[in-house]
């Protein structure tokens, strides 16, 4: 099960440093907190840490869209951008779907009694 939550680990980490380069030292401190919601083995904190990867992938991707944008205005090269944040996107979209794995929702479902 470990391996599957790693991601989410690095994908926190990844969007706080991104967080940290523009300055948002609130949105910092709430991706550095938000995989320590794996320690409460409730239904709703794996509900809660999927949707956050999902939002973070979006946050990526207007940052995608963003700087490829930006780069486009002032005739620079963008494939490199598109490529690496693309991939964190991916990424991050990735470390969402694992949570829905069986062997992490048996730890955090309660098991019917049939």
């Amino acid at each position: 099960m470990i391996l599957r939550i790693i991601p989410l680990l690095i994908a926190s980490l990844l969007l706080a440093a991104h967080f940290l380069r523009g300055a948002n030292i609130g949105l910092v401190v709430v991706a550095v907190l938000m995989p320590f919601l794996l320690l409460i083995k409730k239904r709703w904190s794996l509900i809660v840490l999927q949707l956050s990867a999902y939002v973070a992938a979006s946050v990526w991707l207007y940052t995608t869209i963003q700087l490829v944008q930006e780069r486009m205005l002032f005739g620079r090269r963008w494939g490199v951008v598109v490529t690496i944040l693309g991939s964190v996107t991916l990424f991050t979209i990735f470390s969402g779907l694992l949570l829905n794995s069986r062997a992490v929702r048996d730890k955090y479902l309660p098991r019917s009694d049939a």
